[in-house]
Formats: structure tokens, sequence, C-alpha cells
């Protein structure tokens, strides 16, 4: 295993409201008896603490408000060990909030108002990336303005850094920031926005990969919830992961939560199928718990279950 490089999140962070009942409403409709909880969230925030709680050596650049949602993810960050000194504050934007329910079987439907996470700048990625260092990886999401990530994708790419894309929410992207990405994560609505194809088994997931491949990225993952992920590298390196069986509770953040650990297992020198079955595992023990943060493991609750799928 090579020495393990530093990890670079540059993304959202969000105050997560959650209702959890027995079924999502309907527009126009109330639903009752609902559970409610109140969660530190954002994309990037649930991916820079998924990969420090899994072992990596996390900063992040994000923006937050000058407001007790604000100051309380500055706070949650330092409690879980990650490198706050490019956090900026803003004084004129409210920290970022999510509305979040969630059904009987786990499944979620997301509002989200992004505040201050709207105008993190690219000038202010320019002054947090040195602090990654020159072997690092560099995660990112698509909850800031697209103009500060393309930006922050071209300089990482420029310094030689690898970078992992999770385009999500699903939005077009410049065809010249492909070449640059070493993986993009998309899950199949995100890989059908940006191919054109229907992502419903593995040939449909294996030709949306080949359509990514040709628009010059290096590596495709599109995670497929229960069933695992699809790792393709070309028509010669394509493959189903499996992830571990589990009964989902909520999936909210399980997407971050496998991006975090990809990233972390990457960050160690696994190959890309080890990392992507690492990430398998670590986003089937996510989506058994409630919330976002909340939900994401530890490293010792990963060393106990074996790789799925492989040997």
């Amino acid at each position: 295993m090579s020495e393990t490089s530093r990890i670079c999140v540059i993304g959202s962070s969000n105050t997560d409201m959650v209702v959890k009942s027995e079924r999502l409403p309907s527009p126009g409709e109330t639903v009752l008896g609902g559970r409610f909880l109140m969660n530190p969230g954002g994309k990037g925030a649930n991916q820079a603490v998924a990969a420090s709680r899994l072992g990596g050596q996390v900063s992040f650049i994000t923006k937050v408000g000058s407001d007790v949602f604000g100051r309380q993810a500055l706070q949650q960050f330092q409690r879980e060990r990650i490198d706050t000194r490019h956090v900026v504050t803003d004084a004129e934007q409210p920290s970022g909030v999510a509305l979040i329910n969630v059904d009987a079987t786990g499944e979620n439907c997301i509002a989200v108002a992004p505040g201050s996470n709207n105008h993190l700048l690219a000038v202010e990625v320019e002054a947090g990336l040195p602090a990654a260092g020159s072997n690092a990886l560099v995660l990112l999401q698509l909850e800031i303005p697209l103009g500060t990530v393309a930006y922050a994708v071209r300089e990482s790419h420029v310094r030689g850094l690898r970078v992992i894309l999770n385009p999500a929410p699903a939005q077009e992207l410049p065809q010249d920031l492909y070449p640059c990405l070493y993986v993009i994560t998309p899950n199949e609505t995100e890989a059908e926005l940006l191919t054109g194809v229907r992502v419903i088994d593995l040939n449909t997931a294996a030709e949306a990969s080949r359509r990514l491949l040709e628009k010059g990225v290096s590596n495709v993952v599109i995670t497929l919830g229960s069933r695992g992920a699809y790792l393709y590298s070309g028509a010669d390196a394509a493959q189903l992961i499996p992830a571990p069986p589990v009964t989902p509770v909520d999936t909210t953040a399980a997407g971050d939560c496998f991006n975090g650990a990809l990233t972390v297992a990457l960050s160690e020198g696994l190959s890309l199928e080890e990392a992507v079955a690492f990430a398998c595992k670590a986003a089937s023990i996510s989506v058994t718990r409630m919330g976002a943060q909340s939900s994401l493991p530890h490293r010792r609750e990963l060393e106990s279950l074996p790789l799925v799928g492989l040997v």
C-alpha cells in the first residue's frame, strides 16, 4: 500500500431538517404522525465527515453563514478532525438548509435552500487548494456554483491531482471538465442526464459508462442503490460490485458516504475495484440509520465486514 494521500473536499454545508413518516406526501397533501430530527448535512460536508471518520486526512473548502447553523457546522467539522482553515463565513447570506421527508422504506425527497453555498467563489477555492498538498485527491459535488466547481476541477487537474466528481444534484457539465476527472460517480438518474442513456440494467450501465469515457473521463462508477455499484474503466474492465444486503431505514447521505469512502480507499492506495467494494460496505451501513452525518460509519465498523464479491 502506498503512503496515504491527503483528501480535499470542496462543496456544500447544510443543516438538514428531517421528517420521517409512513409515506411521502403527494403534492398538496399533509401526512401526520412523523418524527422530526435536525442534523448537520450538505453533500460536501457529508462527504468530508464520511472520509474523516473512515480514516482520511481531510481538509474542507466550504462557505457557511454567520448564524447559529454556521457556527454549529464549524464546531462539528472540528470535532470530526477536519481541517477547517478554509471554511469561509459569509456575513450576508444564511447557512444552507435542507428539508427532507423520509418514508418507512427509507426513500426520501429533499428540498434545499442553498444560502451561503451559492456564494462559494473560485477565489476562495484558489486560496484553500494549496493546503491539500501535491498528492491529494479532490472530491466535489454540485451543490455549489457550477463555475466554482469547474474552476476547482480544472485547477486540480493542472496541479496533477486526482479529481473525483459526484455529479449530484444532476445537471449538465461543461464538456472540457470530463477529461479532468479521474472518477465520476453518478447514480442512475445522473448518468441518464449526462449521457442520454436510461440506466435500468448492466447493459445500459455499460453503455452510459462507455459514453462518459468517450467524453474523456478516466473511470466511471455508477451507483445502483441496493444492487451495489458498476465500475467501468473500459470494455475489458467492467464489473458490478455488489453491496452487502441490509434493511434500509433512511437512504439520506448514502451516496455521500459512498463517495467519501471511495476517496479514502483510493487515498490509501487500494485499487478501484477494492475502493468501490469498500465504499459499498460503508454505504450499506449508513442506510440502516436515520439522518445524514449521524448515519455515517466509523472505520472500526467496517473492519469486521467482508468485501462482498471480492476475495
